[in-house]
């Protein structure tokens, strides 16, 4: 493929959510995140009812699809009817624990996972959930820790873990009271940043610290120091209205936390990532995923309009060492180096994860996964990879969070793909990624869109943890001769962004 290399996006690449004409999505909670600010005032035809999908998903800056995608979208018929369940004989769902509590409402969305010993801790949109995970086929519910703060992403080291607040509250306690509009701003404080928590008795987490970061904390990316963890936050969408996240935001905060006193836990530095020069004369406002993977010294982040990799051997001043654009490439989400670190994996989470966009309208390069080669001093474009099955038009899919499976030799990924369920394929070859074992569902209504399906999709000692964002907590067992290898290894502690090398 030509061309890749700095290609601006064309002007009429559809991104954002396709909510039109009779899909509608289900109702948010106020304590969803509240990106639908980031859609410019359009009176235009093509983004008449984007707001409809306010707080539901990561990106609604970008154009809608036009009327003509979109009817050709809602023409299309997925494969599975409303309750149907189907995939590879390679892949089973050992058992699933439905959302429940105060976690139990629809717009209560499951976020991302992570894993320590026994247990996995999995990240609502109204606070966290334990599970005991020591027998995989019958996971118990530990605790649930109620601390809205959308998405409530989540990562653990040692005896803490980490929280991501990326909307706007009165305050940093879990009682606060949500501001949703940047109006309710102006003229008082407000708190959007990181929350951390003390998990040395993981049935009875405390929340001791927290640190306000610019722009709040979409997402954050945990890299081990030797007395400190540093956490780089990546956040987006700036906004002239918002005291605490004015324009331009091309840069992320990188916490500082001291292991023996995480109650100190501090913004140590901003560093401005794409200053003008290095951008190309173009502003980018933030990032929204970063991946570390401290046994190579790198990161590979997406951000808004680029894909990077920088050096993170000085964790406080990390240095860009290459950056593309893709011309398919609408809203570039996240990033997973192999484990020889000679390719990367970059999602395009086309329409913010709300859209209906794996069918044969979007095709199989748009919201898709773009594979890079990467030789110590340049990226470059090897293929695209997407599930190949077409969902239907009530069915939110496009690439979303995975992580690799512990394979020596080999490169293979398993993927959470929304309502495209998940889908496990080996890259091993950049140029000609190849789809082994898949799990899906059919849609959570027939009429409307309601936001749902895997947000995140990982490997850990030997099953797959899905967490679903509207059915709850599913495991699942792969069994396949191409991944028993990876079951000769263990890890004690696992958060998908800071890779561990195998």
């Amino acid at each position: 493929m030509i061309g890749h290399r700095w290609r601006r996006r064309a002007a009429g690449l559809s991104v954002a959510a396709l909510v039109s004409s009779g899909l509608a999505l289900g109702a948010i909670g106020t304590s969803a995140a509240d990106d639908g600010e980031l859609l410019r005032d359009s009176s235009s035809e093509e983004c008449a009812n984007a707001e409809a999908l306010e707080g539901a998903g990561d990106n609604f800056e970008e154009n809608c699809l036009t009327e003509s995608e979109l009817a050709d979208a809602q023409a299309s018929s997925g494969i599975l009817p409303v309750g149907g369940v189907a995939g590879s004989p390679n892949l089973s769902l050992e058992t699933n624990l439905p959302k429940s509590g105060a976690f139990s409402a629809e717009g209560a969305f499951n976020s991302d996972l992570a894993f320590q010993g026994k247990y996995a801790f999995a990240g609502n949109y109204e606070g966290f959930t334990v599970y005991d995970i020591r027998n995989p086929r019958k996971p118990q519910l530990v605790v649930q820790v109620v601390c809205p703060g959308s998405q409530n992403d989540v990562s653990v080291y040692g005896d803490l873990l980490f929280l991501s607040t990326d909307s706007r509250w009165t305050d940093d306690s879990c009682s606060a009271t949500n501001l949703p509009s940047v109006g309710d701003t102006a003229g008082r404080d407000y708190w959007e940043g990181m929350k951390i928590f003390d998990i040395s008795d993981p049935r009875n987490p405390r929340y001791v610290s927290s640190v306000e970061t610019k722009c709040g904390s979409h997402t954050h990316t945990l890299v081990p120091g030797d007395d400190s963890v540093y956490i780089y936050v990546s956040s987006y969408g700036p906004n002239a209205g918002l005291a605490d996240c004015q324009p331009p935001h091309d840069k992320i905060s990188i916490i500082d936390v001291p292991l023996d006193d995480p109650e100190s836990a501090h913004v140590a530095a901003e560093p401005v990532l794409f200053p003008d020069a290095a951008n190309q004369g173009r502003n980018t406002s933030g990032c929204h995923d970063i991946t570390a993977y401290p046994h190579l010294g790198l990161a590979a982040g997406a951000c808004m309009g680029d894909g990077i990799v920088m050096d993170i051997t000085d964790p406080l001043d990390p240095v860009i060492l290459d950056q593309v654009r893709d011309a398919n490439f609408a809203f570039w989400h996240s990033a997973t180096f192999n484990n020889d670190g000679t390719s990367i994996i970059f999602t395009d989470e086309l329409g913010g994860g709300s859209g209906p966009t794996c069918n044969p309208t979007i095709g199989p390069n748009r919201g898709a996964n773009a594979i890079y080669t990467w030789d110590g001093d340049s990226l470059e474009f090897a293929s695209y990879y997407k599930i190949p099955r077409e969902q239907a038009a009530t069915e939110n899919c496009v690439a979303h969070n995975g992580s690799l499976i512990p394979v020596p030799g080999k490169d293979i990924f398993v993927q959470a793909w929304y309502q495209g369920g998940i889908s496990v394929f080996d890259f091993t070859d950049p140029y000609n990624p190849t789809e082994f074992a898949w799990f899906d569902r059919g849609p959570l209504d027939a009429d409307r869109l309601i936001l749902g399906g895997a947000w995140s999709t990982y490997y850990y000692n030997g099953y797959i943890y899905s967490n679903e964002i509207q059915r709850g907590f599913d495991v699942f067992n792969l069994r396949d001769p191409r991944v028993a290898p990876a079951k000769g290894t263990r890890y004690d502690e696992f958060n998908a962004q800071t890779q561990p090398v195998y």
